[in-house]
C-alpha cells in the first residue's frame, strides 16, 4: 500500500517507561533513549491512498488520520508500537484493521490551513472505543533537515517498521519504505488531547515538536517475525 502525508507534526513527550509496561505486549520491548520512553501524537492529512501500483481513488483516497505511538525493537530492528489511529475513512479504518491488525477507529475530523497555520480537530465516533479527541493548531518555524544519526530526532523518526501480534500473541512486523525525513522545527497549541488517555497518561507540559511538510510512504504487508 502506498500513500502521502501532508503537514504531519510529531508531538513527542518523554515519560518513564514504568508508564507504559502495562499498555504494550510483553512481547515487544520498549526502545527508550538515554534512559526514557517517548509517546507521540501524530497528526497530519493521507494523501493518494492506493495499493502499491495502482492509481488513487478521487475522494477515497484523501483524509485526516491521527496516530498514538511509541517505539519498540525486536531483534535489533528498531519500529513502531501504535496505541491507537484514527481517520475520517471508514474504509481505510475496516481495511487496515483487517490487514495490518491495528487499533483504527473511525473519527470526524477536520483540517484547516491559514496564514501558514494547521488547525486540526478529531473526535473518535466509536461508541465502544475510548473516547478521543484532540484540537491542534501549529506551523512549522525554521528550514527542513534530516535528522543526524544518533541524535534524538533521528531516533524517534527514522524506523522502518511497525510491529503488532496476532491472534496467537506472535510477533509480526510490517515494512515501511520512505525517503529520510524532512524536519522542521515547529510551534504548536493543543487546545485539547486525550489521546493517550487510554493508556492512563495524561500528556501534560511541552511536547518535543517537529513538522513535515510531505512524506511518500509505502507500506508492506505483514510477516511473522
Amino acid at each position: 500500500m502506498a500513500q502521502s502525508w501532508k503537514d504531519l507534526l510529531f508531538a513527542h513527550w518523554s515519560v518513564p517507561v514504568e508508564q507504559l509496561v502495562a499498555s504494550v505486549p510483553r512481547e515487544l520491548p520498549i526502545d527508550t533513549y538515554e534512559g526514557r520512553a517517548w509517546i507521540a501524537v501524530t497528526p497530519f492529512e493521507v494523501v493518494a491512498l492506493r495499493l502499491h501500483g495502482t492509481v488513487p481513488v478521487p475522494v477515497l483516497s484523501c483524509f485526516p488520520e491521527v496516530n498514538v505511538r511509541t517505539y519498540v525493537t525486536v531483534e535489533d530492528k528498531p519500529g513502531i508500537y501504535f496505541f491507537s489511529l484514527d481517520a475520517a475513512s471508514r474504509l481505510a479504518v475496516a481495511a487496515a484493521r483487517r490487514i495490518y491488525r491495528l487499533p483504527y477507529f473511525p473519527a470526524q475530523m477536520s483540517i484547516d490551513r491559514a496564514d501558514g497555520w494547521i488547525s486540526y480537530r478529531s473526535r473518535r465516533t466509536q461508541h465502544d472505543a475510548p473516547a478521543a479527541e484532540l484540537s491542534a493548531r501549529y506551523r512549522p518555524v525554521g528550514e527542513s533537515f534530516h535528522a543526524e544519526p544518533g541524535s534524538l530526532e533521528h531516533w524517534l523518526t527514522e524506523r522502518y517498521c511497525l510491529y503488532t501480534l496476532d491472534e496467537r500473541r506472535r510477533v509480526q512486523r510490517g515494512e515501511i519504505q520512505h525517503p529520510p525525513w524532512p524536519l522542521q522545527a515547529a510551534e504548536a497549541t493543543l487546545q485539547q488531547n486525550t489521546m493517550a488517555r487510554e493508556v492512563s497518561l495524561e500528556l501534560d507540559g511541552d511536547p518535543l515538536l517537529h513538522y513535515a511538510a510531505r512524506q511518500d510512504v509505502v507500506f508492506w504487508r505483514l510477516r511473522a517475525v
